[in-house]
């Protein structure tokens, strides 16, 4: 029987030489053997910081809007999806395909291809953030007349969706930058850079709206404004953390592009782009269904998703803190630490979330009694309450291991669950809608809905393969 034969041809054939010095070793990430459930709270606890923040500024510029009068506020209505579609796709769907890339590369020891990977991710966030910019500036006015803006409704949202959406490439390369820092495990910059881009957005939205200080008195197109001024320094002292000797992965401007560097990003932020999607469609839908069993269960639902909406960030940090780690174990080659990362984060969102979710059904008052004092729409909102709230455990499972599922390059198993939970509500609400059932039917085809998005997505963790497949050797 013959020898195994070696497919290694080195191009020189090394000489032993015991007096050369040898190359120093390369240090390994501390990502890739600190303790996963201390590790994944401490670096979710500045992501979690960054949400809040975020979180602030939107209600910090209702209650700007609000006081301008009814119609700013429809208008603003109008355009706060496309920016929260903006967001999700640049931070939750492209950008994990960044990071997830760049932290592979790092656990594989390969810091030049990190680097040409931040190069790549520039170029990316250039080019998609240009093309949504031009397409939604010139589509804003058919757009909002086609969500229903008519007369002075459409012309402010023509005018503060016109400023919000020229910035929309700003949102997109800080978002680019951000995740770059994230994928080479650093979550405290970032995180700062987002709190302070807050913090003066609710500074620049209130002045120029009101016309405090020295600032002009511009209204809802000032609130704009602001957006578009801290986005553009945000992304600017980002894009100075990455130009820094500080900078885990430095960016190099200059360089050559490979289409196999934009393959790895793509194939793993190019599928993800369709979760925020899907997302806001499952929403759209069950407000529509909604709407036909009265004005009451709309209102009641209404309340609960706005619960949803401050559940995401929690589930999200520790989601994005799991990217990185999941990213360097599988470059590195260790798939069983990749997968404990995964299910510990997706336990700690589920605990999170579950714990909440639970807390109000059992507690409905709580959370609703700070909305409403109608008896109807209380009954109604306590009651989606008891049926979505335990189902929270499962939101938040799902979420936190498609991310984790992000840093291992395999998205399509939790993609196909969302997509399974869409079809599920849209399906059982015609259902419901023929049969003339009762509002709880609706709440409790929600819960359902969640309860399938997460086990799926779990399955799919579970049975699908991380890492290359074990090579054989023929024997001849």
């Amino acid at each position: 029987m013959d020898k195994p034969v070696l497919d290694i041809a080195p191009a020189v054939t090394p000489v032993f030489n015991p007096g050369a010095a040898r190359p120093p070793p390369i240090p390994a990430n501390p990502l890739l053997t600190a303790p996963v459930a201390s590790t994944l709270v401490r670096l979710a606890a500045p992501n979690l910081l960054g949400m809040i923040a975020s979180t602030a500024v939107s209600i910090a510029e209702t209650a700007y809007l609000g006081h301008l009068g009814a119609e700013p506020l429809a208008a603003a209505a109008l355009v706060l999806p496309f920016i929260m579609l903006m967001g999700m796709m640049s931070a939750g769907a492209m950008g994990g395909g960044v990071s997830s890339a760049i932290s592979r590369a790092l656990g594989a020891g390969n810091m030049p291809r990190a680097r040409d990977l931040a190069r790549h991710a520039l170029v990316i966030g250039l080019a998609m953030g240009m093309g949504f910019t031009v397409v939604l500036s010139l589509a804003a006015g058919p757009l909002f007349h086609l969500l229903g803006g008519r007369a002075e409704i459409l012309r402010l949202s023509v005018a503060y969706g016109g400023i919000v959406f020229l910035s929309v490439w700003l949102i997109w390369l800080s978002n680019m930058f951000a995740s770059v820092l994230r994928g080479s495990g650093d979550m405290v910059r970032p995180s700062v850079a987002l709190m302070s881009m807050a913090a003066l957005q609710v500074v620049l939205g209130g002045s120029l709206c009101f016309g405090w200080g020295p600032a002009p008195r511009l209204g809802i197109v000032g609130v704009g404004l602001g957006q578009a001024i801290a986005g553009a320094l945000g992304a600017g002292v980002m894009f100075l953390m990455l130009r820094s000797k500080g900078a885990r992965v430095p960016l190099t401007v200059r360089g050559p592009l490979s289409r196999e560097m934009f393959a790895d990003i793509l194939r793993v932020g190019g599928p993800g782009m369709l979760s925020p999607i899907q997302t806001v469609g499952a929403i759209l839908v069950i407000t529509a269904i909604a709407a036909r069993f009265g004005t009451a269960t709309l209102a009641g639902y209404g309340i609960g998703s706005r619960l949803e909406f401050l559940l995401v960030p929690i589930a999200f940090s520790v989601g994005v803190a799991s990217l990185p780690m999941v990213g360097l174990a599988i470059g590195a080659g260790d798939v069983a630490r990749a997968r404990k990362v995964a299910w510990t984060a997706g336990a700690i969102a589920a605990a999170g979330l579950g714990s909440l979710g639970l807390l109000l059904a059992v507690f409905p008052q709580l959370w609703v009694g700070i909305f409403t004092r109608d008896p109807g729409v209380q009954a109604a909102s306590a009651l989606y309450l008891r049926f979505a709230g335990p189902a929270f455990i499962f939101f938040g499972l799902s979420l936190a291991l498609y991310f984790s599922s992000q840093g291992a390059g395999k998205v399509w198993g939790p993609l196909l669950a969302g997509t399974a939970r869409l079809l599920l509500i849209a399906i059982g609400g015609w259902v419901l809608i023929q049969v003339e059932a009762p509002s709880w039917a609706l709440f409790a085809l929600v819960a359902a809905g969640m309860v399938t998005m997460g086990t799926l997505t779990a399955a799919s963790i579970a049975l699908t393969p991380w890492g290359p497949q074990p090579s054989r050797v023929r024997v001849t």
